[in-house]
Order: C-alpha cells, then structure tokens, then sequence
C-alpha cells in the first residue's frame, strides 16, 4: 500500500499560499485539471493539505463509508459556524438519529402539500412579471425559492418584511462563507466589512428561525409544513423525546441556506440553458402546453413532464450547485491503494465527476436527451448533485419537485431571452451560481391563467 506522501500535488502551488489563486481565481478550470494527475491530488490551502478524489469510484466508497469520511474538513468547519449541527452537518455519530427524527418532514404523503405551496408561490412571481420587462433571473429566482421554502418551511409565520430580511441574510453568508474556507484565523475575525456583514446576518438568522420555533413550540398545533413535522418528530428507536429547539434551530437553518441557494442557483441555470439551445426550448414549450394548457404546473401534471424533467436532470450535471465537498478521514483508511491517516481532510466535486469525458459523451454539452431511452445511461456513481450513501441530500425529491414545477409554470407563461451584455457568467462560491443574467420576460398566453386551487385539477 502507498502511503500518504505518494499522492501527487496538483502543480504551480505558491509559497505560503499554496493554491488558493486558482481556487478563487478559477476552481472550476482546476478541479478540472486534476484528473490528468491521478485518481487522488494533494491540493494546498495555505499550511494545509487537502485530498481531491477524482475517481468516481473512490469517490462513491468515499460517500457511502460515512463513519470514516465523515463530514468535516475545510468547508464544513466554516458551514458549521453558520448551521451547527444539524441533519446537514452534524458527525456521523449524531446523524443516523437526527435523521430518522428529520425524514418523516419528506414523507411521500407530505409532497402533493408542499408542491400546492410551491405552485401557488411560483404562480405569484410570475403573475407579478410584465410583457417586456427585463427580470434579474438569479435575483427572481432567489425571491421565488425563498418564499417556497418558507411558505412550506414555516406556512404564514414569517411577515413579508422578515421574509425580505431572511433572502438578504441567506444571501449574504452564502456569498461570503467559500471565500472564508480560505481565511486562516485570525483573518476571519477581524472587523472587516465583510466579516461584520458575514456575522451579522449569521445572527439575524439564527434569530429569526429561534423566534418561529418558540412560538410554534408554544401553539403546538399542526400546519402541516416541515417544521411541524420537526417539531412533533418522535425516534421509536429512542426512548429520548424528539428534537431539542437547538436541534430544530440547526436543521431549519440549514434546510433554509441550501432550499433557497441551491433552488435559484438551478431554476437560473435552466433558464438560461433553456434559452441558448432553442430546439429544447421549443420542444418544452410544446410539452408545457400539451400539459398545462397555460395553466400553472401541480403536482399531478409531473409524470406528464419528462422533458421538463430531465432539462432540471441535465442541468444538475452540468452546473451542480453544489459542486465541492470535503470531508475528514476519522480512521487510517487506504482509498486507491494509498494510506490516509486519521484527519486528513479530503474533497469531492460532483462538478469534477459531471464533465469527465469517460463518463459522459461530449459533457460540456447540455442535452437533456442524455437522460432518456435509447441514450445508455452514465453509471450510477457517475451523477451526484445529491451525494450517495446514508448522506444524501435528505430533500432530494422535494428539490427535484420544486425546480420542475417552478420551470414548468414558467415556461408556460413566458419566454425568457437573453438581454445583449448580461447573458450571464457562472460563478462558483458555496453554489456554483449565474451572475450578471438579464433575460427579457415575452408573454406565451393573452392573459394570466386562472389558479389551479387543487393538485388533482388536471387528473
């Protein structure tokens, strides 16, 4: 077995800096680069090393051995400042309780009630767009996925002026925690406007998510959104009662960064794929209408909506949000024939994975197509915008639900074109995310259509 110092590192580190210039400057075009080197690269954060998996093999055993990859590393150690030690974040050891407490909040039942709330909040946004008007798609789309996340988050308990603060504050610690992965303390600490900014807004969120929980404990009655859910959840593993508030808080928080983040950063990517490639354009156009008939989407209308489907499935491949991980070795472990010890930090890139042309046929390319019969379908191991094993995404199928009717009423609705000078750069933070994307909203029907107050309004 090789032993830890027989990984190649990735070349042009910097002294003192290692390769953080790259890492800032460009990551995608480095992640990218690593391949070539081995199915391991030692990559440097100033005096740290770090281990990116490039093998999609490795980097399924890593994602499946959750008590020896547990998570941790660079990244989760700034997330945790922000989320604690929730369902998203919290050790191996805590998991497996905080989430049997956390899965009944997804149940199948539940669906078809969060997917009412996600059309009736889509419906809304779109109502309120004029013929020609020039829309900021990631600023939309963050606005869109706030109120659904906290219309089934939290039903009616959040005022429209604290809903405006929450999306300000979400925004704000995203934007800044990648580029804290890289401050080594004490540089995060300092009063700079960034770290007070980045501080601030922490607190204002955890206040605000504090206050709903203690009042919701306090009524004890049921809105049939997550946080009843989470707040009634009982282990019958366990003979400790459900969560505690501080637990709740955790998971809430973290359900709120990656339900806003993740959502927009998708719904503004498909957009803006959708636009440059005018036959799928068309052709979703066609099946929209053949569905939905200018009505918004529900959740009956979704095995009717491959295509619509399968557009949000490309569009995870080739811009996942979430596009780096890391994680902490918790055991001397071998992985590829290489021994790492017991706290060394390793990463993983479903973005790394996603563009590997032995994996996917031309992978910079979008087709939606891939994903459907005849086209052989990528291993199994190959496509990872959820992660895999006992740590995936525990909101999977309600984020796919989400982008596919949200993509779906809008489409319906409206065209959406690019605006010469902001067609929009992709930006990679905690979310790989579109900035800069001005789309022009043109009119599909005569007039808004009517609500649809019933999923089943179009069995």
């Amino acid at each position: 077995m090789k032993n830890f110092p027989s990984i190649p590192t990735a070349p042009r580190a910097l002294p003192l800096l290692g390769h953080v210039v790259p890492l800032l400057r460009d990551p995608l075009a480095f992640l990218n680069s690593l391949p070539a080197l081995g199915e391991l690269v030692r990559v440097r954060l100033g005096p740290l090393s770090m281990i990116v998996i490039c093998d999609p093999e490795l980097t399924r055993r890593a994602l499946l051995d959750d008590r020896v990859f547990d998570k941790g590393g660079p990244l989760y150690d700034r997330l945790r400042e922000v989320i604690g030690d929730g369902v998203v974040s919290c050790p191996h050891q805590a998991h497996r309780r905080l989430r049997r407490l956390s899965q009944p909040a997804f149940h199948q039942a539940r669906l078809p009630d969060y997917a009412r709330a996600m059309t009736g909040c889509v419906q809304e946004a779109t109502d309120s767009w004029s013929p020609g008007q020039v829309l900021d798609v990631p600023a939309e789309m963050m606005a869109t996925s706030s109120r659904i996340i906290t219309a089934t988050l939290f039903s009616d308990a959040l005022p429209a002026t604290a809903h405006g603060r929450l999306t300000a504050d979400v925004t704000t610690v995203v934007k800044s925690l990648y580029q804290r992965m890289f401050l080594i303390p004490p540089l995060d600490r300092l009063p700079t406007p960034g770290n007070r900014a980045h501080l601030a807004a922490r607190a204002r969120l955890h206040g605000t998510v504090e206050r709903i929980i203690a009042e919701r404990r306090a009524d004890g009655a049921d809105y049939g959104d997550l946080l009843s859910a989470l707040v009634a959840a009982h282990d019958p593993e366990d003979d400790r009662p459900g969560m505690s508030s501080a637990e709740i808080t955790d998971t809430v928080v973290s359900f709120v960064l990656a339900g806003i983040e993740s959502t927009a950063a998708t719904l503004s990517s498909a957009l803006d794929l959708v636009a440059r490639h005018p036959e799928v354009e068309q052709r979703l156009h066609a099946e929209v209408d053949a569905v939905l008939g200018g009505a918004p989407a529900t959740h009956a209308d979704l095995p009717r909506l491959p295509l619509t489907e399968r557009v949000v499935t490309e569009t995870l491949r080739l811009r996942p949000p979430g596009w780096f991980f890391t994680r902490v070795v918790t055991a001397d472990t071998d992985l590829g024939g290489h021994l790492l010890p017991a706290g060394t930090s390793v990463a993983y890139s479903p973005y790394l994975i996603h563009h590997r042309p032995d994996l996917y046929q031309d992978p910079e390319v979008f087709s939606p197509d891939r994903w459907a019969a005849p086209h052989p379908q990528p291993p199994r191991h190959a496509f990872l915008p959820f992660a895999a094993g006992a740590r995936k995404c525990i909101g999977d199928s309600f984020s796919m639900i989400e982008a596919t009717l949200a993509l779906a009423t809008i489409a319906a609705r409206w065209r959406l074109e690019h605006v010469p000078g902001h067609r929009g750069r992709l930006a990679a933070a905690v979310t790989l995310e579109l900035r800069d994307l001005h789309m022009r909203a043109r009119p599909r029907t005569a007039a808004p259509a009517s609500a649809v107050p019933a999923a089943e309004g179009r069995s």
